[in-house]
């Protein structure tokens, strides 16, 4: 079992052109919310797949604040995954996205892209600390930080299958 305190930043971009990043992984994910924990904390499971091998992932997390969470994460079996599928939050669709991480100034960023735009994304990137300087390449265009906005969590975008509106304004 995997518990860390978790510094994230999460920011709308325009779809970058993929051939220029250094990319290291190429996920699939299928991202499931289940009903909340007892504690209040978000729970979710994920499928994943990368270069033809699947694997399961249970993840519960505490939110301290926007940026700063509890998460514990931890691989499960794909009888378990079954088995918490049917805890599954009805409010909540499940999530189909392409994770591309890459490197650039010896940071690691995530760009999920998501089955439905192929405009924009969402590109996060796990910090040492809050205050931490980001170094962004020149081939990202950044539309805006969403770090601290419900409407871009993963739920939401799944959820409303869509970018809130005004993204596309």
């Amino acid at each position: 079992m995997n518990e860390k305190t978790e510094i994230e930043r999460k920011f709308l971009v325009e779809m970058p052109k993929l051939e220029f990043l250094n990319i290291k992984r190429q996920l699939g994910i299928i991202q499931t919310y289940l009903k909340n924990g007892e504690n209040g904390s978000q729970r979710r499971v994920r499928k994943i797949t990368e270069n033809g091998a699947e694997r399961f992932v249970y993840t519960e997390k505490i939110f301290y604040s926007a940026v700063t969470r509890k998460e514990t994460e931890f691989e499960i079996s794909p009888q378990k995954y079954s088995e918490l599928l049917k805890e599954a939050r009805h409010d909540c669709k499940a999530i189909f996205k392409k994770r591309i991480c890459f490197e650039y100034r010896e940071q690691l960023f995530e760009l999920d892209i998501y089955s439905f735009s192929d405009e924009r994304a969402i590109l996060e990137l796990e910090l040492e600390k809050t205050e931490q300087d980001i170094f962004f390449p020149e081939y990202i265009n950044i539309i805006k930080e969403v770090t601290e906005s419900e409407e871009y969590s993963n739920a939401a975008l799944g959820t409303a299958e869509a970018f809130p509106s005004e993204a596309s304004a």
